[in-house]
């Protein structure tokens, strides 16, 4: 199994278990006050600390929140809590170019080697309760019960010789109790930590797994696991495989938790964790020459708001207003770009802007949209098991069945093959149809979608009116961001020349990190459909530019003024000013 190989020298001048946190200590003294109370609450946190060599890394500062301008930081040196009585540390200066990414849990300073099979021989004899749990969380509480059972905490277990922290076992009463393993308190504790995170969690990845700032793991064969961090980007953790047998170990249970076993023969998984993270497997060295490797996308929880978006940077208002305006008015939308570029992100954010009476369909293969409507079908394509030619219910097949389900809007999560064509014909119907798709610009979208394997009829481009370009970019301070690089209408296919025509109504502009609104007035998705659909007379069909100003006025007004930025109280506000006749 994998293990934490701490990036530096451990302080070995004193026993760590002998000095408790108080205020007469001097490491003690140094620490800031919120890591100071922290310490008191965890012992496991106090310990990490009296490890370290301050004299080379020094005191962390301890936030409880962080914020995204600490991403500017270069040098940076801090603890910060992820939930459970989990910690990270995070800190610069290993020089290879990646911060050191630390997880603090139960267990990381204990040494648990002789207790953890002596635990796990007497539980084998009394685990029918742990057979019988049906939910994670039963068999969480089973496994703590039984540990209660076997272990006894040594009365004197907060001093003593190192020696003695071992465990030892201590014999049964003439009452007929079983031998009993004799543990501290802070092994007792360590103890139920590690096993409910071995036997029920995702062993050591259970700390990234719970830390909200991770947006991707990444292993990528024997060595370090390499991590995405929503602040500070790219990041090295210090959980390590040291050989092939215990990657390989570790990614068969990553398959059994997703209940789709991996083989020799059928060495490549996609599916989803039970968090609902999106997971990606690949075994063996005979298709990966580093050894099996595997890459989680985390699962975001409450999705970004459309403002939380234009807060990163990603785009402006008038974006967002001009968004809003075409989604509500069913127009068909594509998000492309590169991959981890948002194009997700965005297209949960602006289900905000679909009528909440509205029935939505989506249709995914590994599940990641988040709708917030309540008549919201959400469908996913049943993968496909070793052995079998192809998935029993693939993403054409769901697709459609969905235009037998009526829906207003379907929204597809990646377009990538046949199911292309199906959308197509869909907005021909007078379904509306967003989704998102690999391409790096207009150009590429249409190139692959009229191309083989999807294969989309010429004549039928001008039924998808808008395109959003979402890609990965590189600021002048030479940091990458996330931005909105364009929104294109498309206008038509003429069959004549073999060419399409499109404008671009917003483009990103990479010299001032701005947005510029170059279709004002020259939009002809907004002045040729949208306004006639407004009710705007045609002679006076300019005035749809004031609607998008108006628009983005209220949505800065809700987020610079009322502070509004999480997604479903966005959704509320949205859906009253709608009634009410203000949106």
């Amino acid at each position: 199994m994998a293990r934490i190989l701490l990036p530096f020298e451990k302080k070995e001048a004193e026993r760590v278990h002998r000095r408790n946190p108080d205020e007469h200590d001097d490491l003690y003294r140094l620490l800031p006050e919120g890591l100071q109370a922290a310490c008191q609450e965890n012992r496991h946190l106090w310990d990490y600390l009296c490890l370290l060599p301050l004299d080379e890394i020094s005191v962390p500062a301890y936030y409880n929140e962080l914020e995204r301008s600490m991403g500017d930081w270069k040098e940076f040196n801090l603890i910060y809590p992820v939930g459970d009585g989990l910690f990270v540390h995070l800190y610069t200066g290993s020089g290879e170019g990646r911060p050191n990414y630390i997880p603090i849990e139960p267990g990381l300073t204990e040494d648990l080697g002789d207790l953890l099979p002596a635990v796990e021989q007497r539980m084998s004899g009394v685990s029918s309760k742990l057979n019988e749990a049906e939910s994670e969380e039963e068999r969480a509480d089973a496994l703590v019960s039984l540990i209660d059972k076997i272990c006894v905490e040594r009365q004197n277990g907060s001093s003593g010789s190192s020696s003695s922290k071992k465990g030892t076992v201590k014999k049964g009463k003439k009452s007929g109790r079983s031998d009993r393993v004799q543990v501290t308190a802070q092994q007792l504790k360590a103890l139920k930590y590690v096993m409910v995170r071995d036997k029920v969690g995702m062993s050591v990845m259970e700390p990234m797994l719970h830390d909200r700032y991770i947006e991707d793991i990444n292993c990528s064969g024997v060595g370090h696991v390499f991590l995405e961090h929503k602040i500070f980007k790219a990041v090295k953790s210090a959980v390590t495989f040291e050989n092939h047998e215990d990657l390989d170990s570790y990614v068969l249970r990553l398959s059994e938790a997703i209940k789709i076993p991996v083989t020799l023969r059928s060495p490549i998984v996609d599916s989803t964790l039970p968090d609902g993270s999106r997971i990606n497997i690949v075994f063996g060295r005979e298709v990966s020459r580093r050894g099996s490797n595997f890459t989680i996308r985390k699962f975001g929880g409450t999705p970004l708001s459309i403002l939380d978006l234009v807060s990163f940077g990603s785009l402006n208002y008038e974006m967002a207003a001009y968004l809003s305006i075409v989604i509500g008015e069913g127009m068909n939308m594509f998000v492309v770009g590169e991959a981890a570029s948002g194009k997700t992100s965005l297209l949960n954010a602006v289900t905000a802007f679909i009528p909440l009476k509205h029935k939505i369909v989506s249709i995914e293969d590994t599940p990641e949209l988040q709708v917030p409507h309540a008549n919201w079908l959400r469908e996913v394509a049943k993968a496909t098991a070793p052995g079998e030619q192809k998935a029993n219910v693939d993403m054409f097949d769901l697709l459609k069945a969905a235009l037998r389900q009526r829906p207003n809007v379907i929204i597809v999560g990646e377009i990538r093959g046949e199911e292309g064509t199906v959308a197509f014909n869909a907005m021909q119907t007078g379904h509306e149809v967003m989704s998102t798709f690999h391409a790096s610009s207009v150009e590429k979208l249409i190139q692959r979608l009229t191309g083989y394997p999807i294969n989309v009829p010429k004549t039928y481009m001008d039924n998808l009116n808008v395109v959003v370009c979402q890609n990965n970019v590189k600021l002048t301070g030479g940091e990458t961001a996330r931005r909105t690089t364009s929104i294109s209408e498309i206008v038509g296919y003429d069959t004549v020349s073999n060419l399409f025509s499109y404008v671009d109504v917003f483009r990103w502009d990479p010299v001032t990190d701005n947005f510029e609104f170059i279709g004002k007035r020259n939009s002809y998705l907004l002045e040729e459909k949208i306004a006639m659909m407004m009710g705007i007379p045609a002679d006076e069909k300019w005035r749809i530019y004031n609607v998008v100003e108006r628009r983005a006025r209220i949505l800065e007004k809700l987020h610079k003024d009322r502070g509004v930025t999480d997604f479903y109280e966005l959704l509320n506000v949205l859906a009253t000013a709608q009634e009410q006749g203000v949106y």
